[in-house]
């Protein structure tokens, strides 16, 4: 049986896709180098719902070119998911030496390891390249204002696949992901900060008076649209988002309180450097290439993503 590769695989979305393709019946390779950048333990937490007969999993990091050159010599890779990045703005800020290293090295020795005998290649992107662009956010758009050290090195392996395409004919679906959201999800994004805080009667943290709005996308949702973007497109780059009117922290807020029955104790600071302030895709393109369009509306995803939360409370580390 093909295999096929998953980058990141013990990530939020990639641990998602990874089970998605299982299901299907496919054999999958999965590396992570299961760095700290939040807790660990989550992202073993994930892992131990993947266990199959069909998974493979290597504790191996993208930016390792030998790896990476060894693993393909070992296995004929044909479809590779690269779900692999450092992922949030704020971070970036602080380490872009080390967004730089994971976010277009770690691409680049993926595609320099394809390029010999080609294949389908999806390149997980990022809503955040469309800072300063108007709204809703059409996969046309020129991406060329970043304003944060993660955008910019997005568009770098964006830039970086399309090259390798021309060159080489690797077959790229780049897809862009807003603000993906559900059990399990990432500890520093606000869907999971927020329903643990208020869970434990603590105060919730808001960057700015909690206006900005995000086109939240249940991650269910992202993971099926990430599969069938690996059917062959040439070079395409496509949204995968909720496309619906986004959401403000202070409506999500809201809903908590609602489904919780507690009163949020909100903690006002000051707007994070290189946030954005509303995302919104049109997802016109995702309709038109991948016949995909999100299933889990807000509401129904946060009853879910509350439920996982208290199940698992305390359990991982914010």
């Amino acid at each position: 049986m093909e295999k096929i590769l998953v980058t990141g695989a013990a990530g939020f979305i990639a641990a998602k896709v990874v089970e998605k393709l299982l299901k299907a019946g496919q054999a999958v390779v999965g590396i992570d180098n299961l760095n700290d950048y939040y807790d660990p333990e989550l992202k073993k937490h994930r892992l131990s719902q993947l266990q199959h007969k069909n998974f493979e999993f290597l504790p191996l990091d993208i930016e390792n070119k030998q790896g990476i050159q060894a693993l393909f010599k070992k296995h004929s890779f044909q479809t590779v998911y690269n779900l692999a990045a450092r992922a949030g703005v704020r971070y970036s800020l602080l380490h872009p030496d080390v967004y730089l290293s994971t976010n277009a090295q770690g691409t680049l020795n993926l595609l320099e390891a394809m390029k010999e005998k080609g294949g389908k290649f999806i390149l997980a992107s990022t809503s955040s390249l469309y800072a300063g662009q108007k709204m809703p956010f059409l996969e046309t758009l020129p991406v060329n204002t970043p304003i944060s050290p993660y955008a910019a090195t997005k568009k770098a392996a964006e830039v970086m696949s399309y090259t390798y395409h021309q060159l080489y004919g690797i077959d790229v679906s780049v897809v862009r992901y807003f603000t993906v959201y559900g059990p399990a999800g990432r500890p520093d994004m606000s869907p999971f900060i927020f329903t643990e805080k208020m869970l434990k009667d603590e105060k919730l943290p808001v960057f700015g008076d909690g206006t900005q709005a995000r086109d939240f996308t249940f991650v269910d949702d992202i993971a099926e649209g990430t599969i069938l973007a690996s059917k062959k497109l040439g070079f395409e780059v496509i949204n995968l988002g909720g496309g619906r009117k986004p959401y403000s922290l202070n409506q999500m807020i809201q809903i908590l309180e609602e489904k919780t029955g507690k009163k949020a104790q909100i903690q006002f600071g000051q707007t994070a450097p290189g946030d954005m302030d509303v995302t919104w895709a049109d997802i016109q393109k995702a309709k038109d290439l991948l016949s995909w369009e999100p299933k889990v509306d807000f509401v129904e995803g946060l009853e879910r993503t509350l439920h996982w939360h208290q199940k698992n409370l305390g359990k991982f580390l914010l």
